[in-house]
């Protein structure tokens, strides 16, 4: 079998640093697509601000817009920002657990190298 180079597990600190450095590419990653979408409403239904962030953020969050559309041009956008906002909280929920899920199955790897080099021992 091959033998593996074992890191230890990063310390409480520093993973928590790298958890909350994820967060933030998550939260600039979502942050910039409801500007996306806020001026994309501006631009293609002339919505007025507060009505374009609404909108932006009741499709980013899923929960679909609370204008109704009149122009063709903000009916394809929304279309296609609809399924771009689908995606993106893919992604950010996938950069939000991805330290969480490397750090379990780290863990487990290094419990698994450490029963293993137990059973080696007792034979």
């Amino acid at each position: 079998m091959f033998e593996h180079h074992r890191q230890p597990l990063l310390p409480r600190r520093a993973f928590l640093r790298r958890l909350g450095r994820f967060a933030g590419a998550a939260l600039l990653l979502v942050a910039a697509s409801w500007l996306i979408g806020i001026v994309g409403y501006r631009l293609f239904e002339g919505m007025a601000w507060i009505d374009a962030v609404l909108n932006a953020a009741m499709i980013l969050g899923g929960m679909g817009p609370v204008d109704v559309l009149k122009t063709d041009g903000g009916k394809l956008f929304a279309s296609v920002y609809a399924l771009f906002s689908g995606i993106v909280f893919l992604v950010s929920v996938g950069v939000l657990i991805a330290p969480l899920l490397h750090r379990l199955l780290h863990q487990f790897h290094l419990e698994a190298a450490n029963d293993n080099r137990d059973d080696d021992d007792s034979n």
